[in-house]
């Protein structure tokens, strides 16, 4: 385990702003201890530091993962958000939308949020700002970016996208194997 470079660090926190804004400090400052991220075979590992100093006595070659995987970087330096960081982003996230439960099995396919799935939306969602995608009763189920402003949405067409799908939770299901 490797701590992030400058520049690594500095394109991971852009990331995450797109979703939870300024609530990034909340995640390395908690009240439960000290949380810190490190990379592992280009993913990016977020895990508190006694877990951090337990997993030094591992040796590298035996070690798979520790903590939870938040995604990882290309070979273009750009990071990948991964659905395995959805319970840490949802709690914190500024803009949500809320999906219909007619909806959500759409969604959990890989589809985009249509206006006609679309249940609730948070006030003021700028257009292209991350948001998390909920079900009505507040499921997180995962996460993509708003194709749409919320006055927009108010006067757009039942079959407009109103948010591009980024991630869901039928990613465990779909791409259990590239997830770790």
């Amino acid at each position: 385990m490797k701590r992030l470079s400058e520049e690594q660090t500095k394109v991971l926190f852009e990331k995450l702003s797109k979703y939870i804004g300024s609530n990034v400090k909340l995640l390395i400052d908690r009240t439960d201890g000290t949380y810190c991220f490190r990379e592992m075979k280009s993913r990016v590992y977020y895990m508190s530091e006694k877990i951090l100093k337990l997993s030094e006595t591992i040796p590298k070659d035996n070690m798979v993962a520790v903590g939870t995987c938040f995604g990882k970087f290309t070979k273009g330096n750009k990071f990948i958000l991964h659905i395995t960081a959805l319970a840490y982003l949802a709690p914190y996230a500024q803009y949500k939308i809320w999906l219909k439960p007619s909806a959500e099995q759409q969604f959990l396919y890989g589809n985009h949020v249509t206006k006609a799935g679309l249940g609730r939306i948070t006030e003021n969602t700028p257009v292209y700002q991350g948001v998390i995608v909920m079900s009505m009763s507040d499921v997180p189920l995962g996460f993509g970016v708003a194709a749409k402003s919320t006055n927009d949405c108010k006067l757009a067409d039942p079959l407009i996208t109103v948010c591009f799908h980024q991630a869901d939770i039928g990613e465990y299901v779909r791409s259990e194997d590239t997830l770790i």
